[in-house]
């Protein structure tokens, strides 16, 4: 009898811990992929690949093939690299300089709601990368290698739109520990995703100014406006109805 209920309480304490692993696993897989699904097209809307790949092409064009797939893979990795000092530490250098979250999640979402709509309702790029065209075919007498940072990654591909996207995003972090392990995990592996896509764009950047049309890029390059449009009213909206929430209970 003794060893019976040894060994059914031994099962008990077993099957709970299971079930709490479970759990919290469970938790940091959900914020890890909210964090991407939040990340991701975020990001993508407002770096616009297509359009930046022809932008690229257009610098790159007179280059030989072999200094052309440097520079895209240089400007991949210093995009990704823009990309994770916003996510991580962008807020933090916000809240030593006294800006709230709240602030920036607004500021954030009016600034992505209004890039959205210009880009919408102009050219074919997107904001960063509007009226910088000719800068860059100006700078493309020199070193190849030189380009890759400016103006190629900034601001052609990862200027002050992209910047202010992932800081806002960073600002969503949970504040428990394993939360935001979670979320930076998955917001990092959006910004891999999101650096991996500009690297494959541009090096193929020849090909695919070749294979599309005047109106497939214009039909991209909408959508894409639209859908950062509605990030950007997305993260207004939550914002302001934290602070009413906020507001209320005081």
């Amino acid at each position: 009898m003794v060893r019976e209920k040894g060994r059914s309480l031994l099962h008990g304490v077993d099957g709970g811990m299971e079930q709490t692993i479970g759990a919290d696993w469970g938790d940091f897989a959900r914020t890890a992929n909210g964090a991407f699904l939040l990340a991701f097209p975020s990001l993508f809307s407002i770096i616009n690949p297509i359009g930046g790949a022809l932008i690229f092409y257009g610098v790159t064009k007179d280059f030989a093939t072999a200094d052309r797939e440097k520079v895209a893979a240089l400007v991949g990795l210093y995009s990704l690299l823009i990309m994770f000092g916003a996510l991580w530490a962008g807020a933090y250098v916000l809240r030593f300089f006294g800006v709230s979250i709240d602030a920036l999640r607004i500021a954030g979402g009016t600034v992505i709601a209004l890039s959205g709509f210009q880009l919408l309702t102009s050219g074919d790029y997107h904001p960063d990368q509007k009226g910088h065209e000719h800068a860059g075919e100006q700078s493309g007498d020199g070193d190849p290698m030189q380009l890759a940072f400016f103006p190629l990654t900034l601001p052609f591909t990862t200027g002050p739109g992209t910047i202010a996207v992932a800081i806002t995003i960073g600002a969503e972090r949970p504040s428990t520990s394993v939360g935001l392990i979670a979320f930076f995990l998955g917001a990092s592996v959006a910004g891999v995703a999101n650096a991996a896509i500009i690297w494959i764009a541009y090096r193929f950047a020849d090909r695919l100014t070749e294979l599309m049309g005047a109106t497939a890029r214009t039909v991209i390059v909408r959508l894409t406006a639209f859908l950062l449009m509605c990030i950007g009213v997305q993260i207004l909206v939550t914002a302001i109805g934290d602070l009413v929430v906020r507001w209320r209970g005081v």
